[in-house]
């Protein structure tokens, strides 16, 4: 039990003077913040409308979006799909110009790490596990203009 003064409720408490531990609070606070990250609400990137019009190209071809930035500790997929009965793991990559090709920027690391991400995905699924591929969106989205999408599907194989 803390030792708070009794104070009456007319006058204003110091609530310092409750804290048995000054500045614990404040210290488990930002301990907290820094363990889920920034909780602010994320800007309107450029990778962020990327993938967003990823999104909406892949609903246009008739994908279901099953869900979106998926993270493991061992990775990340963009975007979740099914094609008809085939998973498809999606890496969107989204630059102002073509130059390099937003493909190219797909090197074995990020390959990998999506690979692990995908695995721990797919292991929810029971015996038999659907098929799976890795597919990339490019969209080179130059400022001012409308983007430009390209879908490789089969752009890579699993890496374990």
């Amino acid at each position: 039990m803390l030792n708070a003064p009794r104070v009456p409720l007319s006058h204003p408490v110091e609530l310092s003077n409750l804290d048995p531990m000054p500045g614990l609070f404040t210290k488990l606070a930002l301990k907290l913040q820094t363990l889920l990250g920034d909780t602010k609400p994320k800007r309107d990137t450029l990778g962020d409308r990327g993938e967003n019009a990823a999104a909406r190209f892949l609903r246009g071809k008739g994908f279901t979006i099953i869900t979106r930035n998926y993270r493991v500790d061992s990775g990340e997929v963009d975007i979740i799909a099914r094609d008809g009965k085939t998973l498809v793991f999606v890496e969107v990559k989204t630059r102002q110009s073509d130059e390099p090709t937003p493909e190219s920027q797909v090197n074995s690391e990020k390959m990998h790490q999506i690979t692990k991400a995908a695995k721990v995905y797919i292991s929810r699924y029971g015996y038999p596990r659907p098929p799976a591929r890795f597919d990339v969106v490019a969209v080179i989205w130059p400022e001012g203009n409308a983007p430009v999408i390209r879908h490789t599907e089969h752009a890579f194989e699993a890496t374990f």
